[in-house]
């Protein structure tokens, strides 16, 4: 079975590499981000299963980030996490306009986070788009294996 992929997006360097550790410790790829415009290239290139999404980002915020991948057909059923310091009602659903999943107030607990993100990976949507993914890959290695 091909293993589940996370990108987790967030301008503290140390927040990014808690949530990767924590993660990787459950059997999940991880992929990171420190900025809005590397979060939209990331989600292309890693095609994850699931994303980790700071609100307070350089370059362009999570609601935006959150809305252009809502607006994306191939990733409207994406899972998306909003994680933030605020923990405001106004917060939380601004996310949830934006078209966020769910909304996680930062610090957190590692065993709430790994919970929160094992209910959206174990469900048969990200198990389809994890083997849609490991096909892809499997087609682009064998496309160049016989060019070679």
């Amino acid at each position: 079975m091909a293993q589940p992929v996370v990108l987790v997006v967030d301008d503290s360097p140390t927040v990014r590499k808690i949530v990767q550790l924590t993660l990787q410790r459950e059997n999940i790829q991880v992929y990171t981000a420190g900025d809005g415009l590397t979060a939209l290239t990331a989600v292309a290139d890693s095609q994850p299963d699931l994303i980790l999404l700071d609100i307070m980002l350089p370059h362009m915020d999570g609601y935006s980030i959150c809305h252009l991948i809502r607006n994306n057909q191939e990733y409207r059923d994406l899972p998306i996490i909003m994680l933030s310091g605020k923990d405001g009602i106004f917060d939380k659903m601004r996310g949830k306009l934006a078209g966020s999943t769910e909304y996680m107030t930062k610090p957190f607990d590692s065993t709430e986070l790994v919970q929160t993100v094992r209910r959206y990976l174990d469900t048969p949507n990200a198990y389809a788009r994890a083997a849609r993914r490991e096909s892809q890959r499997n087609m682009r290695f064998q496309r160049r294996v016989y060019q070679q």
